[in-house]
């Protein structure tokens, strides 16, 4: 049975409030580019928390992984060799299932219900975090995932021996489900990949596809809504503690705008990014009846060996999420 700790977020302790005398820098870390939505709200964030404030915190957002790899980011934090990251959620499935519910097709395939199932999960997600010194500050959607690929995806049967990029362990088991190789990249490094063959395709967003050109590697993209991953922002239990109570209060406070602004982001930049593959040339389309039928079945395997994995928790975390939808 695994064992929970839980840890207040708004209780300031007894440190926190005699350390207010210097004004806290913290360091961020992020593994996305300054062309991306999310780092763009993140940077906006930062400068929210440093006006409220009044410069007692000011938060450097390294972007890019140009701090640490996006694996060492969590283990970074945890460490409080940095006081606040960025990650992929999915990416920390090893830790528990939970973490790549979002990436299952077919639970989510909507902003709304992405939302609710953000909502449904926060607070087991949020508990897991505690256990290990650290505190979720907010969640952003990407849009949906798609598959890019050099010519039109028409036939299941190309899926086969397909060198496809996958960020994480749950659409690199997709990917196999499809008869296709997976090949973990990061979003830094799609263009090198496609240029020197390491990949043929890649699953992922509008706005991935958007921010990293992809106009100059891949000629169609699949619209397939196989689902609405998140990144979280999270900070070290120990840094926040460390601020006194006005500051805590003040950066919750415009985490919690931050999340808000990040949604909306994200759909914005959905539409501003498959007008910008369709003026550059991408041929953008929906996935025919085979491909989708092809897309239903990996996903069904996929959401298989999830519930074979999940704990009781986990599981009764997205029927309470699949309850809220039918209310």
């Amino acid at each position: 049975m695994r064992t929970r700790i839980f840890t207040p977020l708004l209780l300031a302790t007894a440190c926190s409030l005699a350390a207010t005398a210097h004004a806290a820098q913290w360091t961020m870390a992020t593994p996305y580019g300054d062309a991306s939505f999310h780092t763009q709200n993140t940077k906006q964030f930062a400068e929210d928390v440093a006006e409220a404030t009044n410069g007692e915190l000011t938060i450097t957002v390294h972007s890019g992984g140009s701090l640490v790899s996006h694996g060492e980011i969590k283990p970074s934090v945890r460490r409080g060799t940095i006081d606040a990251g960025e990650v992929f959620l999915s990416v920390l499935s090893n830790d528990d299932p939970i973490f790549e519910v979002d990436t299952l097709p077919g639970v989510a395939g909507s902003y709304e219900d992405a939302y609710a199932l953000w909502e449904a999960t926060k607070p087991m997600i949020t508990e897991l975090f505690a256990y290990e010194g650290l505190v979720p500050l907010y969640a952003v959607a990407w849009p949906a995932q798609g598959i890019y690929t050099a010519k039109p995806l028409t036939d299941p049967a190309q899926f086969e021996g397909l060198r496809v990029r996958a960020p994480n362990i749950n659409t690199q088991r997709f990917v196999n489900n499809l008869g296709g190789s997976p090949t973990e990249t990061e979003e830094s490094d799609i263009p090198t990949a496609f240029s020197t063959g390491r990949v043929d395709a890649m699953i992922t967003s509008s706005a991935t596809g958007n921010a990293m050109a992809a106009w100059d590697y891949v000629s169609d993209y699949t619209d397939a809504n196989l689902w609405l991953p998140k990144n979280i922002v999270f900070m070290s239990q120990r840094s926040f503690d460390r601020l006194d109570e006005a500051a805590q209060d003040a950066l919750l406070e415009a985490a919690a705008r931050a999340e808000e602004r990040g949604w909306q982001m994200s759909r914005d930049n959905n539409d501003t990014s498959i007008a910008a593959l369709i003026d550059n040339g991408v041929t953008v389309s929906e996935p025919n009846e085979a491909v989708a039928d092809a897309l239903q079945a990996a996903g069904a395997e996929l959401f298989a060996d999830w519930e074979a994995r999940a704990d009781d928790e986990a599981k009764q975390a997205l029927e309470a999420y699949r309850e809220q939808l039918s209310n």
